[in-house]
């Protein structure tokens, strides 16, 4: 029978590992070509990886909720497709520990070695429940560092987080021995020992009471993600948020005179999302100190402009998919890719990559019925848009012969930004600017 590795998918360029959920076979059970053998997760995405070929599930090489790179061998599938074929050997080894070579910001494939089922060097997450991101982990890899000195350190990060600057400087003095290397003991817990740091304090939980008629439903997995981030913004950011009120009077008016046509021509939908977003894309230009990120003491300015929307999902969850280079798009592409993403999104298809760079993100509060709101920044971004309900009110109308009262869709956008980097003069002209793109439509454009 010859043997078939069957390797952990590319994902995306930016994902570099995924975390097992299921498996949806068995070893020993037949499996057919392109037939789900496995569910993984990255971030927020879940996905199935179908087999390659025909055969019969010979080894499973790794557990539900062990966290494997790229490129990794996962199981091994038999098939009778060639006898002539050489066997891959699978000796009763015991298990072998992966040593990628990885650096900062690379993943490289990781050659394997066929064997029982493979333990991860690191987990993602401690036995006190501390986590540690793909980076950490890979960087405790590549200097050696043991899960006990990881759990040993303390993090200057959200929660008491260990992040690259902390583990970087463990090694830093690690190697000039100013550090103790905390050793492994059954019978009492691994010392918090790093120089120059004390453990940070971490609030207490409130006590919650429970009554005998109260339900207890328990988070799934995407609720404890969108909840750890929006904790760890609030956290790192010290949030600041402008508001403007812009008459799209124009923009609704045009968007009612080409709808019908536009969806007959080119069999989808035009919504008011694109137009934002192009707005958005425009303003940025203006504003290019909007599109950054924070490094420790560093700003990053992007040359790329990335737009995430968020997007509400069936279950209530939240998603961002992410619309890349948005200002080489003209309308008509924007709002391709707003309806492709925005239905794959619902249905559960987006790409991990898919929902990885963006650097500013639009939320749309008035699709629930909402006039404002004050969005949660996206981490690592500084900055993040609400766009309210367009409602009709009667508004003050300047004309050179006078002002009179007219009746004017008006709505309210919410622009939150981290005062660490923006200050109350770019923000508030950042948004200004987008209501002034929208106020400015051309009721004569062409799409």
């Amino acid at each position: 029978m010859a043997q078939i590795e069957m390797k952990m998918p590319k994902m995306g360029e930016s994902v570099a590992e995924a975390t097992i959920i299921k498996w949806l076979k068995n070893e020993g059970e037949p499996v057919e070509a392109d037939e789900s053998v496995l569910e993984i997760a990255t971030d927020k995405v879940d996905s199935e990886v179908p087999s390659t070929t025909s055969g019969i599930l010979v080894k499973q090489l790794f557990n539900e909720g062990d966290v494997v790179a790229v490129g990794s061998v996962i199981a091994i599938i038999g098939t009778e497709a060639d006898n002539s074929a050489p066997s891959l050997a699978i000796p009763a080894a015991p298990a072998m520990e992966i040593q990628p070579e990885v650096s900062a910001t690379t993943v490289q494939e990781v050659p394997h070695v066929p064997s029982s089922r493979q333990e991860p060097v690191h987990q993602a997450s401690s036995e006190n429940g501390r986590f540690y991101s793909p980076l950490v982990r890979n960087i405790a890899r590549q200097e050696n560092i043991s899960q006990v000195e990881l759990d040993s350190m303390n993090g200057t990060g959200a929660e008491g987080r260990v992040t690259k600057k902390d583990i970087l400087l463990y090694v830093k003095n690690k190697t000039t021995g100013n550090v103790a290397v905390p050793v492994s003991s059954p019978s009492a817990p691994a010392p918090q020992v790093q120089a120059g740091k004390s453990e940070p304090p971490k609030p207490k939980a409130a006590n919650t009471i429970v009554s005998g008629t109260d339900e207890i439903i328990e988070m799934d997995r995407m609720r404890k993600l969108i909840a750890e981030h929006m904790v760890m913004s609030k956290q790192t950011s010290p949030h600041v948020t402008s508001y403007v009120e812009a008459d799209v009077t124009n923009l609704v008016n045009w968007r009612n005179k080409v709808k019908a046509g536009f969806e007959k021509r080119e069999n989808q939908k035009i919504t008011f999302t694109p137009l934002f977003i192009e707005a958005v894309v425009k303003a940025i230009r203006d504003f290019p100190m909007i599109n950054i990120s924070v490094d420790g003491n560093n700003i990053i300015v992007k040359k790329d402009i990335n737009i995430g929307m968020a997007a509400a999902l069936p279950s209530g969850n939240l998603i961002v998919p992410v619309i890349k280079n948005a200002d080489r798009m003209n309308l008509l592409g924007l709002s391709s890719t707003v309806n492709d993403l925005a239905n794959r999104a619902r249905n559960n298809k987006l790409l991990p990559d898919e929902i990885q760079g963006g650097t500013y993100t639009i939320t749309n509060v008035g699709t629930f019925g909402n006039v404002m709101g004050t969005p949660i920044i996206n981490q690592p971004q500084v900055a993040i848009m609400a766009v309210g309900a367009i409602r009709k009110k009667p508004a003050v109308i300047e004309t050179p012969s006078g002002d009179f009262i007219g009746i004017r869709h008006m709505m309210f956008l919410s622009h939150a930004y981290d005062h660490r980097v923006v200050d109350g003069a770019l923000g508030g002209s950042f948004v200004r600017r987008v209501a002034d793109y929208l106020e400015q439509f051309d009721v004569n454009r062409e799409i």
